[in-house]
C-alpha cells in the first residue's frame, strides 16, 4: 500500500454547470479507454487506488485539497455512463447524501440486468458501509457510498465521511479482488488526516478483540450490561459510560442472545447494532477478559487542466475540451479499427514510466 498524505476539507456547494458537463464528458471518456484497453476489472482496481482517485479529480479539474472531490467525480462517473453500462460491462450505485440510499434497489436492478447474485451484492454493501461506520470509529461520518460493479461480479466501493468538527473529510476506498476477509486489513486505501483517538476493530492485532465480542454478544443481556455498569473506562478508550444508554443495549444484546452471530462480521449486520454497541462490548472483552484493542488508525494517504478553485490556475475551457475531443475521437476510430490515438496514449503512458523509473 502506497503511503503520503491527502488533505479534504469539508467542503460545501456544488461544482459549476459548465465544469460538471465537461467532468462527466472527461470520465466517461477516461472509462471507456481503460476498459478498451485493459476490461472493467482494469478500471475497478485503479479507482480502488487512492492515488489514482485524487489524480482523476485533478485531471478532471476539480479542487485537490477538497472533500467535493470524491462526491463530484464520482457523481461525473456515475452520470458519464449512464445508458452505456452493458457496453462497458459496468454499472455505478449510489453516491451522496439521500443518493446513498438508493443503493441496494440500484444495485438489484443492475443484478437482473446482469444476471448477478443481487442479494449477495446487497449484502456486500452493507457491510461495507458498516465496517466504516462502526468497526473503524475514527470519527467520521459516512455520508456517501458508491458501489461500482461488473458483468462479472467484481466490485469496487468508494465511501467518504466528515467530521463536522474538525471540518475533515476522510475517503475509504474497497477492492473485491484479493479480498480475504471484511473485517481484517480490508481497505485497499484510505485518503485523509490522521488522528489520534480511533477504534481499529478490524486491525490484524484486534483479532482476539473480535472474536470476544462475538462471545459477549452471545451471552445474557443482563450479564453485559451489569459488567458495562461496573467497569472503570481506561484513559484511552474513545467513550464514555454516559454515552451508553443501558435499556438500549439489553434491547440489542437480546437479539443477539437469542439469534448468535457466527462471526465478527455477522455481529456488524445484526440491526441495530452500530458504534455504541461495539464499542461497548469491545470495551467489555478488554477489560473483563483482557483482549487487547486496536487504537491504530489505518489512513495511509496535482494539475492537467487548473482546478475549480484556480488553483494552481483557472481551469482553460478550451485545453479541456481538446483532451475530451482527443479521447473521445480515438475511441470512435479504435471501434473502426484505427487505434492511432490510443497508440499514442501508450506510448505516452511508456514514456513516463521511463522518467519515473530513471528517478
Amino acid at each position: 500500500m502506497r503511503r503520503g498524505i491527502a488533505e479534504m476539507p469539508l467542503h460545501y456547494g456544488s461544482a459549476p454547470v459548465w465544469l460538471f458537463e465537461r467532468m462527466k464528458r472527461l470520465v466517461r471518456a477516461v472509462v471507456e479507454v481503460i476498459v478498451a484497453e485493459f476490461g472493467p476489472d482494469e478500471l475497478l482496481r485503479r479507482i480502488s487506488d487512492p492515488v489514482w482517485f485524487q489524480s482523476l479529480g485533478c485531471v478532471a479539474g476539480f479542487d485537490w485539497h477538497s472533500s467535493g472531490l470524491t462526491t463530484t467525480v464520482c457523481g461525473a462517473l456515475k452520470e458519464g455512463i449512464r445508458g452505456q453500462e452493458r457496453d462497458l460491462n459496468i454499472f455505478v450505485c449510489g453516491g451522496k447524501g439521500r443518493a446513498s440510499r438508493q443503493t441496494p434497489a440500484e444495485i438489484n436492478q443492475f443484478a437482473e440486468r446482469f444476471g448477478l447474485d443481487g442479494e449477495n451484492l446487497i449484502l456486500v454493501s452493507r457491510l461495507v458501509a458498516k465496517v466504516d461506520s462502526s468497526a473503524l470509529q475514527d470519527g467520521y461520518q459516512i455520508y456517501h457510498h458508491l458501489f461500482i460493479g461488473t458483468g462479472n461480479g467484481e466490485w469496487a466501493i468508494v465511501q467518504q465521511g466528515m467530521n463536522t468538527q474538525t471540518r475533515w473529510a476522510r475517503r475509504y476506498h474497497w477492492l473485491s479482488e484479493d479480498l480475504e476477509s471484511f473485517v481484517v486489513e480490508p481497505h485497499k486505501g484510505i485518503a485523509g488526516n490522521r488522528s489520534d483517538l480511533v477504534l481499529n476493530m478490524v486491525a490484524t492485532e484486534a483479532e482476539k478483540a473480535r472474536s470476544a465480542t462475538v462471545a459477549i454478544a452471545a451471552q445474557k443481556p443482563e450479564k453485559t450490561v451489569r459488567e458495562i455498569s461496573r467497569l472503570k473506562l481506561p484513559a484511552h478508550h474513545p467513550v464514555l459510560t454516559g454515552d451508553i444508554s443501558p435499556a438500549y443495549l439489553h434491547k440489542v444484546l437480546l437479539k443477539t442472545y437469542e439469534q448468535p452471530p457466527a462471526d465478527f462480521a455477522r455481529l456488524l449486520l445484526v440491526p441495530g447494532i452500530g458504534p455504541k454497541t461495539i464499542r461497548a462490548l469491545a470495551l467489555v472483552a478488554e477489560v473483563v477478559y483482557g483482549a487487547p484493542l486496536s487504537f491504530r488508525d489505518p489512513v495511509t494517504y496535482s494539475f492537467a487542466h487548473g482546478g475549480k478553485d484556480g488553483y494552481p490556475y483557472p481551469v482553460n475551457r478550451d485545453d479541456y475540451d481538446r483532451s475530451i475531443l482527443f479521447l473521445e475521437k480515438g475511441i470512435k476510430e479504435a471501434k473502426l479499427g484505427r487505434d492511432e490515438k490510443l497508440t499514442a496514449l501508450r506510448r505516452l503512458e511508456r514514456w513516463s514510466s521511463g522518467l519515473k523509473l530513471s528517478k
